[in-house]
């Protein structure tokens, strides 16, 4: 883009050359009328020439005042765009900072959520081995319903591995206020259900689910033998450490959940074994009340016997009372004759000075009567 200097002269050398064109002309035209002499040609092309030079120069000027404002607004523009270039590459270094810091802080997380998935599968990996063993899946069902029944209810009111009279071992027995106890066996028939689940064709998983059906028919008659009449209770638990193994047997195995019924078994879940076990503990907590309650009722039967023989007791006391006080009116009535027999012997006057006693008014004498 040419700068204003040279538009200026630009300018200028146009006028000029146009200046020119015009005198050339003017002469030209009076050339040929003949009418003006040569002096009155040059008299006016010097006063066109005067007005252009005075026309140059102040387009001139206007041209410098032109280009002093330009530059003036140049610069100011050219600071205002420094000062908010300068603010924005400020604000976006900040935001560069706190972004990055933002993003370490997530990848600290990300790294402490990596070490936990890293040790959830090293014990996913553990929980399936020790699944895969069957002594160790059985132990680990146990273990959970040992911490079910030791978390529910008060030590003393259960006992593990107890010896039946029929010599059976079950896992859990709990005793009710009935004096019978509530026989709990952990059964896991994991290896059974994972076929069912593994399996791809129709074939597998009717070879599955018979072998299912056998596996846990043979769980069921082992809990049943548990039962002793006159010792447990007509029911026991078989318990399956496992929500969805449940719901599985539940949804497609009803046929096993009847046999249970029918054999006096019932399976329970996770789930109904807490709900079951505060069911017990309620019972218990009643039973206990209603211990107190006969112990009050005869607490309360021996103090109102008490009451009564201590009202027998302040009722002779009463009558005690009374005779003493009766008692002591009449040594009171005696005292009082006592004192009026005395009064009446010292009004009795002597004569003490020898005076003819024939002289003396002869008193009247009382006789004192008997009791006087």
């Amino acid at each position: 883009m040419p700068d204003l200097p040279s538009i200026a002269l630009f300018a200028l050398v146009a006028a000029c050359i146009v200046f020119a064109a015009i005198a050339l002309v003017l002469v030209l035209w009076r050339g040929r009328d003949g009418a003006a002499p040569h002096a009155a040609v040059i008299a006016e092309l010097a006063r066109v020439q005067t007005d252009n030079a005075a026309r140059l120069e102040a387009l001139m000027g206007h041209f410098t005042n032109t280009q002093s404002q330009l530059q003036r607004s140049v610069n100011e523009r050219l600071d205002a765009v420094t000062h908010r270039l300068g603010e924005s590459m400020q604000h976006t270094t900040q935001k560069t900072a706190e972004n990055l810091q933002k993003l370490n802080e997530r990848l600290a997380v990300i790294d402490s959520a990596q070490r936990n998935i890293t040790q959830l599968a090293s014990q996913v990996t553990s929980l399936q081995s020790i699944l895969a063993n069957k002594q160790s899946r059985g132990a680990f069902g146990q273990g959970r319903m040992e911490v079910i029944v030791g978390d529910g209810l008060p030590k003393g009111s259960y006992a593990f591995e107890y010896t039946l009279p029929n010599k059976t071992r079950p896992d859990c027995v709990i005793f009710l206020p009935d004096n019978r106890l509530l026989v709990i066996d952990a059964k896991f028939p994991l290896e059974a259900i994972t076929a069912c689940r593994d399996a791809r064709s129709e074939d597998e998983r009717k070879l599955a689910a018979a072998r299912l059906r056998q596996d846990v028919t043979k769980h069921i008659n082992d809990v049943a033998k548990y039962l002793v009449p006159g010792e447990t209770q007509e029911l026991a638990f078989m318990f399956v450490p496992s929500e969805s193994i449940y719901a599985e047997l539940h949804e497609d195995f009803d046929d096993l959940v009847q046999k249970a019924f029918r054999a006096r078994v019932v399976i329970v879940s996770p789930s109904l074994l807490m709900l079951a076990i505060q069911l017990v503990r309620q019972n218990q907590r009643d039973s206990r009340m209603r211990e107190a309650a006969d112990q009050i009722r005869d607490e309360v039967g021996r103090l109102v016997k008490d009451v009564g023989l201590l009202g027998d007791r302040i009722r002779k006391l009463q009558a005690h009372f009374n005779q003493s006080s009766e008692d002591i009116r009449q040594s009171i009535i005696s005292i009082e004759k006592i004192e009026g027999r005395g009064e009446r012997i010292a009004q009795v006057e002597f004569n003490g000075d020898g005076a003819d006693a024939s002289q003396a008014l002869s008193a009247p004498v009382r006789k004192l009567q008997a009791g006087e």
